[in-house]
């Protein structure tokens, strides 16, 4: 039998993990509701619930693959019974792998379509409007869409089927300083802009009164879905830590590291916005429409344009490497298929899968199931419901089938105070939280 690959070191799990954490909803996402939900008031109850909720969750799913030494599904079956019940949290979490990566890697498209752009000039060439149009010149564009769909999903493939040391490694050693470099560099052009210190009270002001009970329930809801939790992405990770590794301490790293990001990219991006007296908007619009106009009007717009798409298409490439990890390392390991087949063959099935979502915005636009098109369907599918019932569960198996002495592993020691807050959280606090959510969105969608 071939030995389990392992992480080379911590730093380089660190960053594996970070890579999967930070992802496309840090760019635009996070900046944005933390600006509409108080600032610093909604940064104080996020971090609250990162260390209630997303914490001790992503702590539970490190512990899983580290003692198990197994993929997503095959690791219940290790820590309990063969055919163990809890076995269904592993495929609930490939499942959402599988969807997840499909139409996530469609927008990766999206953005490497963007940062090609950027890199021609095409932006600096057009007016506000034609720039504005760009994203919905695209979507009706299938060929365009299907072919930067089959390049981002190549990119993925091409570095998982390398392996643990190789390919997720070696990647992720390179991406995420790289993003982190990129980032700082923003960082540091954007204090000269004239938005920048809006920007930062934008972020950053201790508004308490913009601070709703919907905007609470948003801070829960992030703190879980920015760690990558419910998918299998870390618990596959940590099936790669040696057993020896303390895996709390990294935990906490991999949160700051998150939000770092997440708050680093919202000062640059409103610092443009703010320069030019624009409001700040959500989502694509944002991303891809508002800051392409906004970056050519810059002093050296283009150079910024190409280094902030070439950042987001790292943090989404970083993030769709262990979306397929998931899935290629239970094959591997269940079948005893070669990774480079199985990478391959799984790409080429998540390829043609994700076609769907990519022909949502033209050929397929009126093909809808629920009044939602393929690519909305597996959004919703996955992030409402197949993400945070495997969350709630995970923290369930944890807390209360595993038990203390679980949690006492984790900690690296015998830390009794610390080891009684993480079974508090995982068998009450992030269950009971992540519940909320569940419930919350079933209100939303039959209200």
């Amino acid at each position: 039998m071939t030995a389990r690959a392992h992480w080379t070191n911590r730093l380089a799990f660190i960053l594996a993990a970070s890579g999967s954490a930070v992802g496309l909803g840090n760019i635009w996402k996070f900046p944005y509701i933390t600006g509409t939900n108080g600032g610093g008031a909604f940064v104080l109850i996020y971090l609250v619930c990162i260390a209630l909720v997303g914490i001790p969750i992503f702590i539970a799913e490190l512990y899983i693959g580290q003692s198990s030494q197994k993929s997503v599904v095959e690791s219940f079956e290790v820590l309990d019974r063969k055919n163990s019940p809890w076995k269904s949290i592993g495929w609930l979490g490939l499942a959402a792998a599988f969807l997840i990566l499909s139409f996530y890697s469609v927008v990766g498209g999206w953005v490497l379509d963007f940062e090609y752009r950027s890199l021609i000039g095409e932006f600096t060439r057009e007016t506000d409007d034609q720039i504005s149009s760009t994203l919905g010149n695209l979507f009706g564009n299938p060929g365009r869409q299907l072919l930067w769909h089959f390049i981002f999903m190549a990119m993925t493939v091409s570095i998982v089927l390398r392996g643990v040391k190789e390919g997720l490694e070696k990647w992720n050693k390179i991406l995420m300083p790289g993003l982190i470099l990129m980032l700082v560099g923003l960082l540091v052009y954007s204090v000269q802009l004239d938005g920048f210190m809006q920007s930062l009270k934008y972020l950053f002001s201790f508004n308490t009164d913009a601070l709703t009970p919907a905007g609470v329930l948003e801070a829960v809801g992030h703190s879980f879905f920015t760690l990558s939790l419910g998918m299998g992405a870390i618990i596959t990770y940590g099936s790669y830590l040696q057993k020896r590794e303390a895996i709390a301490r990294t935990a906490i790293v991999v949160g700051l590291v998150d939000t770092a990001v997440a708050l680093a990219a919202g000062v640059v991006i409103f610092a443009v916005v703010f320069t030019f007296g624009m409001e700040p908007g959500a989502g694509p619009s944002l991303m891809f429409k508002t800051l392409p106009m906004l970056f050519v009007k810059l002093p050296v717009g283009q150079i910024v344009a190409i280094i902030f798409f070439l950042l987001v298409s790292f943090a989404a490439l970083t993030s769709s490497v262990s979306l397929l990890e998931v899935v290629v390392a239970y094959w591997e390991e269940k079948k005893k298929i070669s990774r480079k087949v199985v990478t391959i063959v799984t790409g080429v099935i998540i390829y043609a899968l994700g076609m769907l979502s990519a022909l949502s915005t033209n050929v397929l636009s009126d093909f809808k199931i629920m009044g939602l098109t393929f690519f909305d369907l597996f959004d919703k599918a996955t992030s409402q419901y197949f993400l945070p019932i495997g969350g709630l569960f995970i923290a369930m198996f944890f807390g209360w089938k595993l038990g203390p002495e679980a949690a006492k592993h984790a900690l690296g020691g015998n830390r009794p105070g610390f080891s009684a807050g993480l079974m508090w959280s995982a068998r009450l606090v992030a269950p009971i939280a992540v519940g909320i959510i569940i419930i919350y969105k079933i209100y939303m969608d039959f209200q």
